[in-house]
């Protein structure tokens, strides 16, 4: 089985690959020293188990393994740690196991051989731990993985059965409800229709229109979105005080 490490510190990736060379039937596929380039690297090599440090730099291994669980043939993740209180979060997140560094050869034998498959559990658990903490978007484009940082989004809209996300270098689709992402964006986002929600530190102004209509219009951006009549006093309330 294809086995990725990831680990921000060299000597912890050292260890593990010391380790598995004396285990039989796991190939260490390649290494990752944070989130993102682990996600990254799952996408591209799809390993069949990761073994991933929960404290990095950037995004976390909670995040990470998030977004490895919506992937197609999602790997089975042992989460790693030197912390004994991230335990909790592990178990809390059904991963498959967890380790405490330092790495011992037969815990790391017997978390290899419980990790045949991600169960639904755990990306179930996955998701409830990182709702409110992701830091990135993951999107499809043209087959590729794209992380698009939430600090560079500009609005989400609703388009048919999928909803636009429009960012500073461009815009993609994903299949993410508006719901969903009002229910984890909130604070940062405001609804001002039923099928848009634009970044709050984004906002420019609000202008009517010669139909009687009211229009937003975002920094740094040239598209202008409808703001729907319920939402007007909203918007406005924030324009003053922001």
């Amino acid at each position: 089985m294809k086995v990725l490490l990831v680990d921000d510190e060299p000597l912890a990736r050292e260890r593990l690959r010391q380790l598995m060379g004396d285990l039989p039937g796991y190939e260490i596929c390649g290494e990752a020293a944070n989130g993102l380039d682990a996600i990254q690297r799952v996408d591209a090599d799809h390993p069949d188990i990761v073994l991933l440090d929960i404290r990095m730099p950037g995004m976390d291994g909670m995040e990470a393994a998030f977004h490895m669980s919506s992937m197609d043939n999602s790997p089975a993740i042992v989460f790693t740690t030197a912390y004994g209180e991230h335990a909790l979060e592990a178990f809390e997140a059904q991963a498959v196991d967890y380790l405490l560094k330092p790495v011992e050869p037969e815990r790391l034998a017997q978390a290899l051989e419980k990790a045949s498959r991600m169960t639904q559990a755990q990306e179930d658990g996955l998701k409830e731990q990182t709702d409110s903490q992701r830091s990135h978007i993951c999107a499809r484009v043209r087959g590729n993985l794209k992380l698009i940082p939430i600090d560079d989004i500009l609005y989400f809209q609703a388009d048919q059965k999928y909803v636009n996300v429009r960012y500073v270098d461009g815009e993609v689709l994903i299949e993410d409800s508006l719901k969903s992402l009002e229910d984890e964006f909130g604070e940062r986002f405001m609804r001002i229709h039923r099928n848009a929600l634009v970044a709050t530190n984004r906002v420019a102004g609000m202008e009517k229109t010669t139909e009687g209509g009211h229009e937003l219009t975002i920094k740094d951006c040239d598209a202008v979105l409808e703001v729907s009549r319920r939402h007007v006093a909203e918007v406005r309330k924030y324009l003053r005080n922001a």
